[in-house]
C-alpha cells in the first residue's frame, strides 16, 4: 500500500463523506448493478509537518502556506501552524548529536502564519539555530491542496547554500537513497510525531555492501508532539558515501526528511523517494548541472536491471558508459553520470530491461565548480496525477520541468495572485512523449511578493513535474529542487445507496 493511501486512512487527510445507514450495493451482495464511477471530492482535513530548518546560527528561513482554490470545498476552516517540541542530546559543544543520550527539550516560538483565503499564499520569517520543527493541521476550504515550503538560505558553513523542502504528511515508512556519513558530511534525519501517543521507529542503514550494523537505530521512541534529529553517524562507525536510510515506524505514525550537509559543496534536503517501483522517474535535472550521481537500492531478494535513459527536449537519449545499472539485492548501488544534461532540461528515467524488481532513487546533483559547488537532491517521484502545488516561487530563479515520459500530454499551470499582490495567470503547455521542457512558467501579473504555482494535466499520458528555486550568493549557484507528486487534495470516494435492509440482517 503507498504512502498516501496509508496517510489518507490514519486521518492526515480526513474525508466525511458517509450518509447514516449506507451501503455499497454490489452485484454480489443484492444483485443490481454495480455503481458507477467513484466520485472525487474534497478533503476535509490536511496534516503537514514541517522539520526543524537549521543548525546554522546565521540561517535565514522562510515558510509560504498556499491553498489552491478548489471547487466543491466547504466555506469554513482554517489551517495552523504550532511548534514542536524538539527532542535532541546536546553534546559537550552544544550542537545536536542525536541517539539515546540524555533528552534536551526545548520549544521555542513559530513563525506565525494566518493565511487569509485559498488562492493567496501567505509567508513567515524566522531566523537562528532555534527555529523548531512545526506540526501543521487544516480544516475546511483550507484542506485540499495544502502546501507549505520551508526555504532556508545558509551564507557560510556546513552546507551553505539553498535548502528548501515540502512539509510533508505523517506516514509508516520512509526511503532516503543519497544519504552519507562520510568525512565531511553531516546528515541528520528528522523526525516528526504529530499525535497524541508516542511512536516507534527503527532507522536502518544500507551501503554498498549491504546492511550495516546499526543497533542505536532501533526502536527509538518519537514522543507526542515533538521532534527529533538524529546524526547518522551516530548510529554507525561506518564511513560511507552512498547510503540507503529506510525509516520503518513500528506503532503510530512520524513525519521524515534527511538533512544532508556538506563542509565543502553546500547541501539540501533529501526528501523521501516514491514507493519501490519497477520503473522509476526523477524529474528536473538543471540544465547546468556539472555533477550528477545516481543511487539506488532494491529492498527485496532479487537483484534489479534497470535501463538508464535521460529525457531531453528533443526525446530520450542514452547516457554514453551509463546504458543500464546493476542494482544487487539489499545493497545501495551508486553510478556517476557526469554532466549528463549537457546544457539542456532533462529527466532521468529508469525502466526494467526484462523482469520488473521493485526499486528506491534519488539523484544527488551539483551546480558549479571548486569551492563555488552547490548540491540538491532529486528523489524518485509520483505522477503529478489531478493537481500537483509548488509554494515559494519568485518572478527570478524559478525553473519549472515537466516531463512526459510515455506519451504526449496537455498541462495546465496557473500561477497564483502575489503574496503581496497581483492577479492570477494560466498558461497551457504541450509536452511530447519521452522529453523534458524547462516551460516559462506564468506569473501573477502585478506580482508583489512570492506566489504558488498549480500543476494540472488536462490530457495525454501521465505528467512528472518538478520546481527548482536558484539564488547566487557571492558567486555560489544556490539551489534546491522540489519533486511535485499529487498534492492530494481531492480523494475518490464510492458513490453508495441508502440500504435500510441491512438493519434487519
Amino acid at each position: 500500500m503507498n504512502r498516501t493511501t496509508l496517510s489518507l486512512i490514519a486521518g492526515t487527510s480526513a474525508l466525511a463523506a458517509v450518509t447514516a445507514f449506507a451501503a455499497l450495493d454490489s452485484p454480489s451482495a443484492s444483485g443490481a448493478a454495480a455503481p458507477g464511477v467513484a466520485a472525487r471530492l474534497p478533503v476535509e482535513r490536511t496534516g503537514l509537518l514541517c522539520p526543524a530548518p537549521s543548525i546554522s546560527d546565521i540561517a535565514e528561513t522562510s515558510y509560504t502556506s498556499f491553498t489552491p482554490v478548489t471547487q466543491g470545498s466547504p466555506s469554513g476552516g482554517k489551517a495552523q501552524l504550532q511548534a514542536a517540541t524538539v527532542e535532541s542530546a546536546a553534546g559537550a559543544d552544544g550542537s545536536r548529536k542525536g541517539g539515546r543520550g540524555k533528552d534536551t527539550r526545548k520549544k521555542a516560538d513559530r513563525p506565525v502564519l494566518t493565511p487569509k483565503a485559498p488562492g493567496t499564499p501567505v509567508t513567515g520569517d524566522t531566523s537562528g539555530s532555534d527555529t523548531p520543527a512545526l506540526i501543521g493541521t487544516a480544516d475546511g476550504r483550507f484542506a485540499p491542496g495544502w502546501t507549505v515550503q520551508q526555504t532556508t538560505e545558509v551564507a557560510a558553513g556546513t552546507g551553505r547554500g539553498l535548502q528548501g523542502v515540502n512539509c510533508g504528511a505523517a506516514d509508516t515508512e520512509f526511503w532516503f537513497p543519497g544519504a552519507s556519513t562520510a568525512t565531511g558530511r553531516t546528515d541528520y534525519v528528522h523526525l516528526t510525531n504529530p499525535d497524541d501517543s508516542a511512536a516507534v521507529v527503527d532507522i536502518e542503514l544500507y551501503g554498498k555492501d549491504g546492511a550495516l550494523k546499526s543497533p542505536l537505530g532501533e526502536n527509538l521512541t518519537v514522543k507526542p508532539h515533538t521532534s527529533e534529529p538524529i546524526l547518522l553517524s551516530t548510529l554507525t562507525d561506518a564511513n560511507v558515501s552512498d547510503l540507503t536510510v529506510h525509516v520503518g515506524v513500528r506503532s503510530g505514525r512520524v513525519g521524515a526528511a534527511v538533512q544532508a550537509l556538506d563542509d565543502k559543496s553546500g547541501g539540501d534536503w533529501l526528501a523521501a523517494a516514491t514507493d519501490p517501483a519497477g520503473s522509476l522517474v526523477l524529474p528536473g535535472i538543471p540544465e547546468d548541472a556539472t555533477d550528477v550521481r545516481l543511487i539506488a537500492f532494491t529492498p527485496g531478494g532479487d537483484d534489479a536491471d534497470l535501463k538508464v535513459r535521460l529525457a531531453s527536449p528533443d526525446g530520450p537519449i542514452t547516457p554514453a558508459g551509463n546504458e543500464t545499472v546493476h542494482v544487487k539485492s539489499g545493497m545501495t548501488t551508486a553510478a556517476d553520470l557526469g554532466d549528463v544534461t549537457r546544457g539542456e532540461a532533462g529527466s532521468l528515467l529508469l525502466t526494467p530491461t526484462d523482469r520488473a524488481v521493485p526499486v528506491v532513487a534519488a539523484l544527488r546533483v551539483v551546480r558549479g565548480k571548486g569551492d563555488k559547488q552547490e548540491t540538491a537532491y532529486i528523489p524518485a517521484t509520483a505522477p503529478v496525477g489531478t493537481r500537483a502545488t509548488s509554494a515559494d516561487n519568485s518572478a527570478k530563479g524559478t525553473t519549472l520541468a515537466l516531463t512526459a515520459p510515455t506519451a504526449t500530454a496537455t498541462v495546465k499551470v496557473t500561477a497564483s495572485a502575489g503574496s503581496e499582490g497581483g492577479t492570477a495567470v494560466t498558461k497551457t503547455f504541450t509536452i511530447k512523449s519521452g522529453t523534458t521542457q524547462n516551460v516559462a512558467a506564468p506569473a501573477p501579473s502585478g506580482l508583489k511578493g512570492t506566489y504558488a504555482l498549480t500543476v494540472e494535466p488536462v490530457s495525454g499520458g501521465p505528467v512528472y513535474a518538478s520546481r527548482t528555486l536558484a539564488a547566487t550568493e557571492d558567486g555560489v549557484p544556490g539551489f534546491t529542487i522540489q519533486t511535485l507528486p499529487n498534492d492530494r487534495g481531492t480523494v475518490s470516494v464510492p458513490r453508495t445507496d441508502q440500504d435500510l435492509s441491512v438493519l434487519q440482517k
